[in-house]
Formats: structure tokens, C-alpha cells, sequence
């Protein structure tokens, strides 16, 4: 069987045997992989063809694209530079001369296995491919560098795998060795078109893309459009997509990728099935990153790699970025080892134990140890904004130390240990008021026209509130002292009435007559007649109230008591029904006081004279008691 044609219908030229001895074109490995799927024998390509390099596969699968042809026809030699490569890719890239690639290109995740943090998005898309419910449209949202591209660039694989045999279908292990798998990770396939929106943005780029999508693919299953930063697509050129991605051919998928989905409409949003890729936590960013030091033969220690990951934010380009840096700036005398000291230095933050000399000295009041220990974070360097978020972020970790985290994150037994003592010495409000502080000051630092001098005010502020008691223990004492202020009243209000109280305590009843008077005053005549006549006193104490009720109560006092309280004196009450007798109520020591002025009367000799001459006769008051009290009406004319 003769060599193929090429994609324009034309025989590939030869120049004779010695084209098998040189290098395997681009060209080559893309008709490797169509004479892979379509039986047909790879031709040679033309030697006026420039060797591309393949520097994000691994060595070991860069032999397996030239499939086998039909066994009548007989197999071709392999080239040496196919087989040759077994190296790591480190080696790889030193002998062949390369340039030197940052890490986050060295080490784009390549299989689904190798994406950290998404196992949920990951999950989705292996169920829906296993039960063959594959959306036309995906859109990946979520901060830089947690792998939007990167995972568009898996689905692509996954959708367009064929499988080492050529036989395989749509799996969410692609193989990494068949040539579409190949040609998608070099960024070359015919098939698989990545655009960035930011430099598309107009109709006229949606239009030709609207046109090329009523062709089939060429060589792969389904033609892929990965669109990044999607957002940035015009007004216009949204609406001209619209039609086209909600009904789009079965050959097409759409891919979008985008940092501020917000700014997608709502149409678009409808048509897709949205994945959020999630940050990455800073205890996995650190395991991640020790595997590739190990890979690169660096070493590292844990504090410098922990500084590493939370300088990331939760990015994993961001991570290696700064890893790549970390690295180039550690000192080759010490063997390049990767120190947290170093890494300090090259970031700008502040020593983890001098944070704690700086907050230890705000708690003590110290402000000469404050100032010194600042002008030494500046002298060395550390931004004043720096230090401020240093100290934010350990008033926030002995916090959340404070509700039972006991300080996980810290990297060093000495720091955890510092976070629990603080934790356990420190009060909830008074953490809560030191953030505000800190956070205050932080807006005043970034504003300010020297930045240092902005700092030294704030924190000094945060040293002379850092013992202030908070407003809820204020509120608190601010009660106490009202509600002792209403006793000291009633103990100098007289009682109004002559004679001892039968079998009640003095104090009781002089205190317990003037808060119900109090609550008589401030306009709640129901509850202070209830008051009067019903309860007996138990304990009365400031903001405190036990009592019982006089026999034949139908209802329970207890709320309406309470809000007449705190209405009548601004102090909460607890009021609660105890056991026990209680002194008499006040209508009882009232009752008993007239009869025992009643017994007295009777006693009179006058009186007594009297009734002994008239044995029928009764005493009759006409109008209102006796001692000028308050008239009482009556029903007589």
C-alpha cells in the first residue's frame, strides 16, 4: 500500500532513506495518529518540515503514536530519536538543550489524577461520561490558577481519547499515549481550537466560529472550542453566540473558562453546566509542593513551604510561581536548600516570632518594646502594611484556636503552643475588638502618606484598648449599679404606715414596697396592684426576684412581672417562682396591720365601756380610715 495523502490531497515528498533516520515531525505524529484510527499507514512528512519539540509529555509515552499498519504490509523502522528518550524530564530537558520551563508550565496537570482540590468536578464529569450524559457546553469559574485551562484541556483529552489500540472511547483516564491525547497537550491539534476572549472580543471572532462549526472535525471525535476569560466577550458577540451554544452540532463541545463569571449574562449561564473550582487549602498546596521539590532535587523545609502555600491563596500557579522564586533566591552555599528565613525575606513578612514579641507587647502595654520591635521590621524591611495583616492573621488564628481548632495550622509546636495559652487567656469580646482595631488600622496604613507612622498610631491605639472592658460587661455593671441604686432608694423611702410588719423582714418589705411603687409610677397599675396583693417574696436582690403567690392566682405572673421590671427600673430582671411560704405580701401586712389597729381600738377603754353598755353596737367608718389616709368612696348618698 503507497503512503497516504496529506490533508490538502497532495503525496508527501522523500528525499530517500535517510529521512527515517532523522527526528519525527509534528506532521508525522498527527498522521500516526489518522492511520491510527483510519487503518491507514503514516507517511512520511517532508524534510523541509521543522522538528517540534514535545516538552510536556512524558518521555516514556512519545514512542507509542506510530500504530501498527496492516500485517501485509511491512512495518517500518522505528526512529531512533522515538525510542531514545527515558530520562526524567529534568534530565530530558538538560541534554537536550532547552530552555528552562517555570514549574507551573513544568507541571500542568497532564491527567485528572495529577488536579488536586477538585475531586467533586472530577466525580461529575467521570459519572457523566461513564453514563454517557456529556453536556455540549462546560464552564470552569473560580480564582487564577486553581486549573480552569487546565482541566478544559483534560475534558478535551478525555472526550478525544482513542486509547493506546486506537479503539477506546471517551474516558475520564485518557491515556496520555494515543495522538489525539499527544497533539491536545502540545496545543496542536487540528481539532481542539483555543481562543483567549480577551483578544477576541468582537462579533466578527464569534461569527467565524458560528461558520466553522458546521464542519465535522478532521481527525478527532468532537471539535472543541476552549474559550478563556470568556467574560470578556462583547455584548454583541454573546447574543451572536447564543443560538449556536444552545443547539450546537453533536460533533462540537464548548469549553468556557472565566474568572468573574458575574460578568457572564444569564443566557449564557443557562445553556452551561457550571463547575466552581474551588481554592486550593494551604495544608495541600504545602503537600503538593514538597512532591515537587522532591521531583527537582530541592530541598525544602515545612515552615518555608507553609509560607509558601498561604502566600498562594489558594492558587496553585501562584504557589509554584513563588516555589520557582523561592528557589532561585535560596543561597547556593548552603546546597540551595529552601529556608523559611529565606523566604521571609523574599516576601516581605514578618518573623512569626516577632509577631508574637509585637502582640505580647500591645496585651502588656509596652509601648516602648512596641515601637523598638517596629522600627526593626522596618529597618529589615517588612512593610508596615505587611506587619499589620501579620498581626490580622494571628488574632484571627488564636481565634478560631479559641472555639477548639488548638491553633492546626501553625507550623511550629512553639507558635501552636503560643496560640492555645492565648486562647485560653484571651476573652471572645476582646479578640473581637482587637480584629476591628487591627482592621481599622489597616485601612489607615493603606491610605496613609507614611505608611510607618500610620502604623506606630494604630497599634499604639490597639495598646491602650486592649484591657478596656468590652461594652457587654459595661452594660453589665451599668445594671448592677442601677439596680443597686433602686435598693439604697427603697431602704431611705419610709414605709407610710405605723405598727412592725408581722413576720416579715424588714429590708424585704422596705425594698420589695418601693420597687412595686416604682413599678406603680412608671405607669403598669395592673401589675403593681398584682404585685401588692398576690406575691410574697422569697429573695429580692438586685436584677434578682423568687417569690410565691397567695392562694387562688389563676394565672402566672412570672413574664408580665419581668417586662414591668425592666420597663419600670432599665434593669433585666430574673424573676422565678420558688418554693417556700415567702413573706406575706403586701396586701397581707397591709390586712394585718388594720387589724391589728382594730384589736387596739377595741382595746380603747372608751370603747370598751361603751360595749358594755350597748352589747349590740358596731363600729361603723364613714368616710375613709383613720390618720388622714386617702378617702374611700362608698355607694352611700
Amino acid at each position: 500500500m503507497g503512503d497516504s495523502l496529506d490533508m490538502f490531497g497532495d503525496e508527501p515528498e522523500r528525499e530517500g532513506e535517510d529521512a527515517l533516520e532523522t527526528k519525527p515531525t509534528a506532521a508525522e505524529l498527527e498522521e500516526a495518529g489518522q492511520g491510527s484510527m483510519f487503518d491507514a499507514s503514516p507517511p512520511a512528512a517532508s524534510p523541509s518540515d521543522e522538528p517540534e519539540a514535545a516538552p510536556e509529555i512524558a518521555p516514556e509515552t512519545v514512542a507509542a503514536p506510530v500504530a501498527a499498519p496492516e500485517p501485509a504490509q511491512p512495518i517500518p523502522p522505528q526512529p531512533a530519536s522515538l525510542a531514545a528518550p527515558s530520562a526524567s524530564p529534568v534530565q530530558s530537558s538538560a541534554q537536550a538543550g532547552q530552555p528552562y520551563r517555570v514549574l507551573a508550565r513544568k507541571y500542568r496537570p497532564q491527567t485528572f489524577a495529577e488536579l488536586i482540590g477538585q475531586e467533586a468536578m472530577v466525580r461529575t464529569l467521570a459519572n457523566a461520561i461513564e453514563r454517557d450524559r456529556l453536556a455540549h457546553a462546560f464552564l470552569m469559574t473560580g480564582v487564577r490558577g486553581v486549573g480552569k485551562t487546565s482541566t478544559a484541556r483534560l475534558i478535551a483529552k478525555a472526550l478525544n481519547c482513542i486509547g493506546p489500540d486506537g479503539q477506546g472511547g471517551p474516558t475520564i483516564d485518557p491515556c496520555g499515549q494515543c495522538e489525539p491525547c499527544l497533539a491536545i497537550a502540545e496545543g496542536r491539534h487540528i481539532d481542539v481550537i483555543e481562543m483567549d476572549a480577551a483578544s477576541h472580543t468582537g462579533v466578527d471572532d464569534v461569527r467565524e466560529i458560528i461558520e466553522a462549526v458546521r464542519y465535522a472535525a478532521v481527525s478527532a471525535r468532537y471539535k472543541i472550542y476552549i474559550i478563556d476569560e470568556v467574560h470578556m466577550l462583547s455584548r454583541n458577540a454573546f447574543n451572536a453566540l447564543l443560538k449556536t451554544l444552545e443547539e450546537p452540532p453533536a460533533h462540537v463541545k464548548f469549553l468556557f473558562a472565566t474568572t468573574e463569571v458575574d460578568k457572564l449574562p444569564v443566557t449564557v449561564l443557562s445553556r452551561c453546566q457550571r463547575f466552581d473550582l474551588r481554592r486550593i487549602p494551604t495544608g495541600m498546596l504545602q503537600e503538593h509542593f514538597a512532591g515537587i521539590c522532591a521531583k527537582e532535587g530541592v530541598e525544602a523545609e515545612a515552615e518555608a513551604l507553609h509560607l509558601i502555600a498561604g502566600a498562594a491563596e489558594g492558587s496553585v500557579r501562584d504557589g509554584l510561581s513563588i516555589l520557582d522564586q523561592a528557589i532561585a533566591h535560596a543561597d547556593l552555599d548552603s546546597g540551595g536548600h529552601v529556608v523559611a528565613e529565606r523566604v521571609r525575606d523574599m516576601l516581605g513578612l514578618a518573623d512569626k516570632s516577632v509577631q508574637r514579641d509585637l502582640f505580647a507587647a500591645i496585651l502588656g502595654g509596652d509601648a516602648a518594646t512596641l515601637l523598638d520591635g517596629m522600627d526593626r521590621q522596618y529597618a529589615l524591611g517588612v512593610e508596615p502594611l505587611a506587619l499589620m495583616r501579620s498581626l490580622m492573621d494571628l488574632v484571627h488564628r488564636i481565634t478560631v484556636a479559641q472555639i477548639g481548632r488548638s491553633g492546626a495550622d501553625a507550623p511550629t509546636a512553639e507558635e501552636r503552643a503560643a496560640l492555645e495559652d492565648w486562647a485560653e487567656k484571651l476573652g471572645a469580646a476582646q479578640l473581637h475588638r482587637l480584629w476591628q482595631l487591627l482592621l481599622k488600622g489597616h485601612d489607615e496604613v493603606r491610605g496613609a502618606p507614611d505608611p510607618q507612622v500610620a502604623a506606630q498610631m494604630a497599634l499604639l491605639r490597639m495598646l491602650h484598648a486592649a484591657d478596656l472592658p468590652d461594652p457587654g460587661s459595661l452594660v453589665k455593671k451599668l445594671e448592677e449599679l442601677a439596680a443597686q441604686g433602686v435598693a439604697v432608694q427603697a431602704s431611705s423611702t419610709p414605709s407610710g404606715g405605723e405598727g412592725d410588719a408581722p413576720s416579715a423582714p424588714p429590708a424585704a418589705k422596705l425594698d420589695w414596697d418601693a420597687l412595686v411603687h416604682q413599678v406603680d409610677i412608671g405607669g403598669h397599675l395592673r401589675i403593681a396592684q398584682l404585685m401588692r396583693d398576690w406575691v410574697r417574696v422569697i429573695d429580692l436582690a438586685p436584677g434578682k426576684l423568687i417569690f410565691s403567690l397567695v392562694p387562688g392566682l389563676a394565672v402566672d405572673p412570672v413574664s408580665e412581672m419581668r417586662d414591668a421590671l425592666y420597663k419600670s427600673t432599665g434593669v433585666k430582671w430574673t424573676v422565678e417562682q420558688g418554693v417556700g411560704e415567702g413573706a406575706p405580701s403586701l396586701r397581707e401586712l397591709s390586712d394585718a396591720r388594720k387589724a391589728e389597729d382594730e384589736a387596739a381600738l377595741m382595746r380603747d377603754p372608751l370603747v370598751e365601756a361603751a360595749m358594755a353598755a350597748f352589747p349590740d353596737a358596731e363600729i361603723v367608718k364613714e368616710d375613709g380610715d383613720r390618720q388622714g389616709e386617702t378617702r374611700q368612696w362608698t355607694k352611700r348618698a
